[in-house]
């Protein structure tokens, strides 16, 4: 196996800046596999979300129309606003719990909660919002580009 370090990359997205690093990933020459190993993932900050949240991009450029596949890590007690999609996001949580809901107001009392091994489909332009609470949360995202974020409050945005 030959290891590879892929650079920090800083993304521009139609939705605003996303800065994320990204994995050391190791790939085998003859069989092009890539395999992404824990302690080789570099956290960044996000742009895009509320200050506090880290990511990673695994594989894959999230601003082009390929598939990819990143890592967001959220700290406990965090509140992600309501928001929109351009296109489809899997949605996979690894650690911890996420709450999540879909309708255009910001309501705690009807989400669903989130363990670890859930996966959440979410369809383009639909509003939703989450939060953790005690614990932080990471999940896993995939999807085919661009990605971004559009908030149904534009005072929510952080690129602004």
């Amino acid at each position: 196996m030959h290891k590879i370090l892929i650079a920090l990359t800083t993304i521009i997205l139609a939705a605003g800046t996303w800065g994320a690093a990204s994995a050391a990933p190791s790939v085998d020459a003859a069989g092009g596999h890539l395999m992404v190993m824990p302690d080789e993932l570099e956290w960044g900050p996000v742009g895009s979300l509320p200050p506090g949240a880290t990511a990673v991009v695994l594989e894959g450029d999230p601003s082009t129309t390929e598939d990819f596949t990143m890592r967001i890590r959220f700290p406990a007690n965090y509140d992600i606003p309501l928001h929109t999609h351009p296109a489809i996001e899997r949605v996979t949580v690894l650690e911890g719990t996420l709450y999540f809901g879909i309708g255009k107001t910001f309501d705690r009392e009807a989400v669903a909660t989130l363990p670890p091994g859930t996966l959440a489909v979410m369809d383009v332009g639909v509003p939703m919002y989450g939060y953790t609470a005690g614990e932080p949360a990471v999940i896993q995202l995939n999807g085919r580009g661009p990605w971004g974020i559009e908030y149904v409050n534009p005072e929510d945005d952080p690129r602004r």
